[in-house]
């Protein structure tokens, strides 16, 4: 498996406001399936809600403890929750994107490090479609490919829709066969 990682600083100034990229990052990719950004937004509702839990249980402890002003800790949390839940969604989902090739699968993911992943058919081992129970809320799956290896040896591609992903598997699992042939 060839693996092309980038894991610096983001390059284009323009990217770190907000603003696409001159050259998109993963243009030409196919997207996820859209339900997938309603699933990312309830996950990160679901962080969210332990932030602010944990925020509250500081923010009582502090003014009990120190007698600290009201908000110190519960106001920076709630402006971070706003933006894991109405910002960073649709900037995850955007960063995803996936190829299935005649003679590999590619993936490409991360927000702020970012990877490229190129799974060559003939080192796959194994493929899994999996379902977690929000993702049968939404009528996702995850493809799960296994390859040789120990670095990097799984790579996984969520928010596609179920039959979209079994579909992939057993094009995959044709391509394996192909080759053992």
């Amino acid at each position: 498996m060839t693996e092309h990682a980038s894991t610096s600083s983001i390059a284009d100034p323009s990217t770190a406001l907000g603003a696409a990229p001159a050259n998109s990052y993963n243009q030409g990719l196919t997207p996820l399936h859209p339900p997938q950004k309603r699933l990312i937004r309830i996950n990160m509702i679901l962080r969210s809600l332990v932030l602010l839990g944990l925020a509250l249980a500081a923010e009582i402890a502090l003014r009990v403890q120190l007698g600290t002003a009201p908000g110190l800790v519960l106001i920076p949390a709630a402006l971070i929750a706003l933006i894991q839940i109405f910002l960073l969604p649709g900037r995850i989902y955007r960063r995803w994107g996936y190829d299935m090739g005649d003679e590999q699968l590619r993936v490409l993911r991360g927000f702020l490090w970012r990877t490229d992943t190129i799974v060559p058919f003939n080192r796959i081992q194994h493929i899994d479609v999996a379902q977690g129970p929000l993702q049968r809320l939404f009528g996702l799956s995850t493809l799960i490919v296994h390859t040789a290896g120990t670095h990097n040896s799984i790579v996984t591609l969520p928010g596609l829709a179920t039959a979209d992903a079994e579909d992939m598997r057993e094009t995959i699992k044709g391509h394996i066969r192909q080759d053992m042939i």
